[in-house]
């Protein structure tokens, strides 16, 4: 299991937010599960309420968390999305932001555990749904978050922040390697 620390754009300061951890662990030959650990004032911050499982888009506009998945050397990428709601998005990209058609049709289950002071969320991402992953090369995640706070200002939290503004897509930021034995 890898252990990762995301740090806060430092335009974007929630002092709500104490400590944002993801861990990763890779499952060979069945893909892998992510497990974010948000710590803080939560009553400060606006966590989505249970909805219907579903792929809904736009959720990076509230507080969710999110995985961009690559294998090194290639353009392309995937990105996930999923809400304490509930709520998952799924994508694929040819290239920086250059988003291509990809039927991810099924749900995610996503569980979810919130107190006043924690908030854990636990979800798998199977290996049929990597499909632009190649396990035979070096994986490359950019692991990431926005968290809305209650005045509805957010905050982008991310491994690497590679540029000036928040950027996920940015390639820079994918710095989680995983070599390919993993899988």
């Amino acid at each position: 299991m890898i252990n990762n620390l995301l740090v806060c754009h430092p335009e974007t300061l929630c002092p709500a937010v104490e400590r944002l951890s993801v861990d990763v662990q890779f499952l060979p030959g069945k893909g892998l599960h992510l497990h974010y650990h948000l710590q803080g004032d939560l009553r400060r911050l606006c966590i989505p309420q249970i909805q219907t499982p579903a792929m809904v888009d736009g959720l990076w506009e509230h507080t969710c968390f999110e995985a961009f998945i690559a294998t090194e050397g290639d353009n392309g990428y995937q990105e996930f999305n999923f809400s304490p709601s509930g709520q998952w998005a799924a994508y694929s990209f040819g290239d920086y932001r250059k988003r291509r058609a990809w039927p991810c049709g099924h749900p995610y289950t996503i569980h979810v555990e919130h107190t006043d002071n924690n908030l854990l969320l636990n979800v798998a991402i199977p290996l049929a749904d990597l499909p632009l992953i190649d396990t035979g090369k070096t994986i490359q995640m950019g692991l990431t978050a926005v968290i809305e706070a209650a005045d509805a200002s957010r905050s982008y939290w991310a491994l690497h922040h590679p540029a000036d503004v928040p950027d996920f897509h940015h390639r820079a930021g994918f710095v989680c390697s995983i070599e390919p034995n993993a899988f």
